[in-house]
């Protein structure tokens, strides 16, 4: 290991350290009990809930993923992608968060989403508590795996070790942290997290312009290639029989823009549906310890997020002009904002911003980790088998349920080859559509039951698989991201289905509009 490799080491290591002692500190709270571990007792405050659940929302995919894609194939896609979940972050904040906020605490102090939506319709064989906790345990164990892919590129790419023991090993240490600490050291930490990675993103995208020649040169470069600085046209690689970009005379080689029409751009946009869906940015609605506080928070999200998302997709895009033939596949242009920082930073600072990275990547899968724990023990075990189970026992099976999770996506996350996005891609369609229509209908329609609840879950999550297996393969308009469609599918269903069936209680109607009206709700 030479002397740079050892100082960005180093600076790793007091990053890593620093995460560590919030876990240690917040240890103790964490397990009071499964409320303190789940959701914090409800004591965060506007900074902690906005920036905790922009970090743990973006992971390794806005420092990777997304600068990938506009490395490969310009700015149409990762643009287009970043506007739909600028729009859906605002929406979410806007008409979600207080009224969940409200309801949460209304149907019976719910502490998780299963909670929630089982609680919302007062059910008593607990279907819905079961289904949902199991479509979190199958999405975010995809999600999970996401994030150490993540881990193993950084490793790898930064050390020369091999991949797969380099992820095994931020596997293992995000496992440790997340069992350690809970929400409130996982949330603490992510606001840390959340300032490391935006200022990971703003020195790279400064000092890396410089080194590229200027703002000037970079523009040049992105005119010069067909399609790659459009908002209508994407650029195509030439790929040889291997899938690797060729390059001639140290050129990396283009083919004829491909055209990007409106329903590419619906389909991206759609990305924004998500938010609505999805479990670790809810929960720190339903966490926050008092709702007029939301409206900082919504202030504080959409300035983090603007901002980080734009610079992330100018980091693809300047990123190409710096280093044009340095990733000459999909899933290696993953690795350019690694290369920007090693080849443009001195190495300790160096060091730090790739702490972002790992920041990003440990602030999202200890959420997805804890989610989806939270949502085996205390939904599945203390709600279905076990009703009478003790905190003690509900804290021994989430811990084991960690364990298994944990080693089912490293699992997936083996292959060396997975592009971040396209696995965070399933993930988000997976929640956006199983749980974002149902979210929306349940706060605002007071006519849905709990079997318009029911098949809503059940032909949204249906309809991702079916989407993304068999129907996109045929091309033409059906090659649309999922969760456009499944998301619209969730929504007929939810609609026919309760009109079809038995009006929800009296007793049901009479928390809706309570919780409409703030009557009775504390915070």
């Amino acid at each position: 290991m030479d002397s740079k490799t050892t100082q960005i080491l180093i600076a790793m290591v007091i990053y890593m350290a620093i995460v560590i002692a919030i876990g240690i500190i917040f240890a103790k709270r964490a397990n009071k009990s499964s409320e303190d571990y789940f959701l914090g007792g409800r004591s965060l405050g506007p900074w902690v809930t906005a920036m905790s659940a922009e970090a743990s929302d973006m992971s390794g995919w806005l420092l990777m993923g997304l600068p990938g894609v506009a490395y490969w194939c310009g700015l149409a896609d990762a643009a287009w992608t970043a506007i739909g979940l600028a729009i859906g972050t605002y929406f979410n904040w806007l008409i979600v968060s207080k009224r969940l906020r409200r309801y949460s605490v209304r149907a019976n102090n719910s502490i998780t989403l299963p909670d929630f939506f089982s609680n919302r319709f007062r059910e008593k064989n607990k279907i819905i508590m079961t289904l949902s906790a199991l479509f979190i345990l199958i999405f975010f164990t995809v999600y999970a795996a996401s994030c150490f892919v993540a881990c193993g590129k950084l490793f790898a790419t930064l050390f020369g070790a091999p991949y797969v023991a380099m992820m095994i090993v931020g596997a293992v240490f995000v496992l440790l942290y997340t069992i350690l600490g809970g929400f409130l050291a996982e949330s603490a930490s992510d606001f840390m997290q959340g300032i490391v990675m935006f200022a990971a993103l703003v020195v790279i995208v400064i000092i890396g312009t410089v080194n590229a020649g200027g703002l000037g040169a970079v523009m040049e470069n992105a005119n010069s290639i067909p399609g790659f600085f459009e908002f209508f046209g994407m650029a195509q690689p030439s790929l040889d029989a291997n899938e690797v970009q060729q390059v001639v005379d140290g050129v990396p080689q283009f083919g004829e823009a491909a055209p990007y029409g409106v329903l590419k751009i619906c389909s991206m946009l759609a990305w924004g549906l998500g938010y609505f869906g999805m479990p670790q940015v809810l929960l720190r609605f339903m966490a926050i310890r008092h709702e007029n506080e939301l409206k900082r928070s919504r202030r504080i999200a959409m300035i983090w997020v603007v901002i980080s998302l734009a610079v992330a997709v100018f980091i693809g895009i300047m990123g190409r002009a710096a280093f044009p033939t340095a990733h000459l596949t999909a899933s290696d242009a993953e690795n350019i904002f690694i290369t920007l920082a090693t080849n443009s930073l001195p190495a300790i600072l160096a060091g730090f911003v790739m702490a972002g990275i790992l920041a990003a990547t440990i602030s999202s899968s200890d959420s997805y980790l804890l989610i989806a724990a939270s949502a085996v023990a205390k939904n599945i075990f203390q709600g279905v088998v076990k009703k009478k189970a003790t905190d003690k026992q509900v804290m021994l099976v989430t811990r084991i349920t960690l364990l298994t999770i944990a080693l089912i996506a490293i699992v997936i996350a083996l292959n060396e080859d997975s592009v971040i996005f396209d696995v965070v891609s399933f993930a988000w369609a997976g929640f956006g559509a199983t749980f974002g229509p149902l979210m929306i209908f349940s706060l605002f329609w007071k006519r849905i039951n709990r079997a318009g609840a029911v098949a809503g879950m059940v032909s949204g999550a249906s309809m991702v698989f079916i989407w993304k297996l068999g129907i996109s393969r045929l091309g033409g308009v059906f090659a649309i991201y999922e969760l456009l469609p499944a998301f619209i599918i969730s929504s007929i269903c939810i609609v026919v289905v309760s009109l079809l069936t038995k009006a929800p209680s009296k007793e049901i109607e009479e928390d809706f509009e309570a919780a409409k009206n703030g009557v009775g709700v504390e915070g």
